[in-house]
């Protein structure tokens, strides 16, 4: 990690906060009790990212939000990010770290909506719901990080890039981007299975 990321002030809880609430592996959709837990206030801190990278007693909350219009969703490559692991993977998801600069009555929300606005423009009115959670301890870059995923459903497919590092952007039919599953990243192939679920008769 380069030393100005690595001297960033993340948004974290307590892993302990993590594990009262109820610890998962993969997707877990919301509800209002976990989403209170997880979510308040009162338990959020910001640390050093060079610090909490390394140190699973903390989780990084990263807002990860999906942007559909009816069956499509909207999907990009990500190029030259700040996390090499995902550099050329495509990905469902609009996000990143909410920083100190985000401080404020509500860092999370405040965040969430900073990094929608600098990555991506959109230019229609939506319906939001918090959608669910993500957690993927498989490897120690995903142990310190719990994904909180949002999903926008807009009146029209109008959303554009304003970040470099997204590129090959629009909008595909649900099933079809599945069908490539493997050219995703976890997380966001995580949130597809599960929006296809939904989709089913009696779900």
């Amino acid at each position: 990690m380069n030393p100005e990321k690595a001297a960033e002030r993340v948004l974290v809880i307590p892993t302990s906060r993590f594990e009262a609430a109820g610890r998962f592996h993969g997707f877990r959709p919301h509800d209002a009790k976990y989403s209170k837990a997880i979510l308040e206030a009162t338990h959020f801190e910001f640390r050093l990212r060079g610090e909490v990278e390394t140190d699973p007693s903390f989780k990084q909350l990263i807002p990860y939000v999906v942007l559909s219009w009816h069956d499509q969703v909207f999907h990009y490559t990500r190029i030259g990010g700040g996390e090499r692991r995902l550099d050329s993977l495509r990905s469902v998801g609009i996000g990143g770290h909410i920083n100190d600069i985000d401080a404020g009555i509500d860092p999370y929300r405040t965040g969430m909506l900073r990094e929608l606005r600098e990555e991506v423009e959109v230019d229609s009115p939506y319906t939001e719901e918090l959608l669910g959670f993500i957690f993927d301890d498989s490897t120690a870059v995903g142990e310190v990080h719990l994904g909180i995923v949002h999903h926008l459903r807009l009146e029209e497919p109008l959303v554009f890039a304003r970040e470099s590092g997204i590129d090959e952007s629009g909008f595909a039919p649900l099933r079809d981007l599945l069908h490539h599953r493997s050219d995703f990243e976890t997380w966001s192939q995580l949130v597809m299975e599960y929006l296809v679920d939904r989709q089913r008769p009696g779900m």
